[in-house]
């Protein structure tokens, strides 16, 4: 499927459920979801492994919404958001990052209607993506340490090592982005 149709795709999985705001509407999305992933050749388990941190966002806001509103809000909030992953998901494994990249340029142009360059904002977002993994590395390599020095019980020692990590790469970046001559 062309990267434009499967942008498409994840919008209409991700975005109606948001406007409706009803349970059926979330349950869709997450079924139609799951099943774009599974017959798009990524199995069930690697389609639902998001990460245990967002399981327990999801387990946190349901809760919230369970005790703070009403039942049907504890399974539509985090239901919402779970679709949108999924979506994203179906998305990003199925097509390679260049790709990615390409078309949201080319789907940003009317951005130049705003004086915004669309490559620059491509760049931007191709520069996160790179730096999200690269900065969930850099906390687990902190927590190694604290862990070896039997230190890991405190989280100001795990985040300080990480902070300090995480500034050196946005400078590190930052000079290469200078050096080929990219704006500030």
């Amino acid at each position: 499927m062309p990267v434009g149709w499967k942008y498409a795709l994840m919008l209409a999985i991700a975005v109606p459920p948001f406007l409706v705001w009803r349970w059926w509407a979330t349950a869709a999305a997450i079924g139609v979801a799951i099943l774009s992933l599974v017959t798009s050749g990524i199995g069930l388990r690697r389609s639902l492994a998001v990460g245990w941190y967002l399981w327990v966002i999801l387990a946190l806001l349901a809760s919230y919404q369970l005790f703070s509103t009403h039942f049907v809000d504890a399974f539509i909030s985090p239901g919402n958001v779970l679709a949108a992953v999924l979506a994203s998901r179906l998305l990003t494994l199925t097509t390679s990052t260049p790709d990615l990249m390409d078309a949201l340029s080319t789907g940003l142009r009317p951005l130049r209607l705003l004086r915004l360059n669309p490559d620059t904002v491509t760049v931007a977002i191709a520069l996160m993506l790179r730096s999200i993994p690269y900065l969930a590395g850099a906390l687990q390599d902190a927590r190694d340490a604290a862990r070896a020095r039997g230190r890991d019980r405190n989280p100001v020692r795990l985040l300080i090592p990480a902070v300090v990590n995480a500034v050196a790469y946005a400078q590190r970046t930052g000079e290469a982005l200078h050096a080929r001559g990219l704006p500030d």
